[in-house]
C-alpha cells in the first residue's frame, strides 16, 4: 500500500481531508508523516489530533537549503514514504528530494494551471488575478511537482465559475473546496494504477 507524506504550511483543512479520506478507504493508501516549515501552523494540531506524525523542518531548523533538503529526505526515507503531497505546501522541495520522488510528488493549485501559476502566485494572490482577469471560469489544478513553481505535468483539472458578486473570499471558499475534492480523487485514481502503487 502507497504510504503518503504530506507537506503544508498552513492550516491544514486539505492535509485533514487527505488522511480522512485514506483512513474510510476513498484512497488506497496511508499517511505516516506530515512535514511542515511553518512550527506554528494549524496542520501539525489537526495531524497530531489524527495520530499522525508531525515534523517541523524549515530554514529555522536547516539554515542551509541543501542542508534542509538532506534533512527532509532522510526524514522521509525513516518515514517509509513512498509518494509525496502537497497540500498548501508554500517552499520549493529539494532536488534531492524531487531526484528520490521522481514522479510521485504531488502539488495542488488553486487555478486552472497554466494560468495564474508560478512564483508568487499563491492564496489570494491567485483568487484576485483571477478577479482581475475579468475571466467567467477558474478552477484547480492537480499536477506533478517540477524544479519550478507550478511547471509540472498536469493530471487533473476542475472548473469553478466566477460569480459577479465574488470577492476574493468567496471564491477562495468555492475554489478550495473543489480542489480539495479533486486532489483526493486524483490521489484514488492515480495510487490505484499499478505502477504507481508498489
Amino acid at each position: 500500500m502507497p504510504r503518503l507524506a504530506i507537506f503544508a504550511s498552513g492550516s491544514g483543512t486539505t492535509a485533514e481531508a487527505v488522511i480522512n479520506a485514506c483512513r474510510t478507504g476513498r484512497i488506497a493508501a496511508e499517511v505516516v508523516i506530515v512535514i511542515g516549515n511553518n512550527s506554528a501552523a494549524g496542520v501539525f494540531v489537526r495531524a497530531a489530533h489524527l495520530g499522525v506524525t508531525v515534523q517541523h523542518l524549515s530554514a529555522r531548523t536547516h539554515p542551509s537549503p541543501e542542508e534542509l533538503d538532506r534533512a527532509i529526505l532522510q526524514t522521509l526515507r525513516a518515514s517509509g514514504a513512498t509518494h509525496l503531497v502537497l497540500a498548501g505546501y508554500l517552499k520549493k522541495v529539494g532536488a534531492q528530494t524531487l531526484t528520490a520522488f521522481a514522479g510521485r510528488v504531488f502539488n495542488t493549485h488553486p487555478a486552472l494551471l497554466p494560468a495564474f501559476g508560478g512564483y508568487g502566485m499563491f492564496g489570494r494572490h491567485v483568487h484576485q488575478a483571477v478577479l482581475d482577469s475579468g475571466i467567467a471560469f477558474t478552477g484547480a489544478s492537480v499536477h506533478h511537482v517540477a524544479a519550478d513553481y507550478d511547471t509540472g505535468r498536469v493530471i487533473a483539472q476542475i472548473q469553478v465559475a466566477v460569480l459577479a458578486t465574488d470577492t476574493v473570499d468567496t471564491l477562495a471558499a468555492r475554489v478550495q473546496a473543489a480542489e480539495r475534492e479533486l486532489l483526493i480523487d486524483t490521489l484514488a485514481d492515480q495510487l490505484n494504477e499499478p505502477d504507481l502503487a508498489d
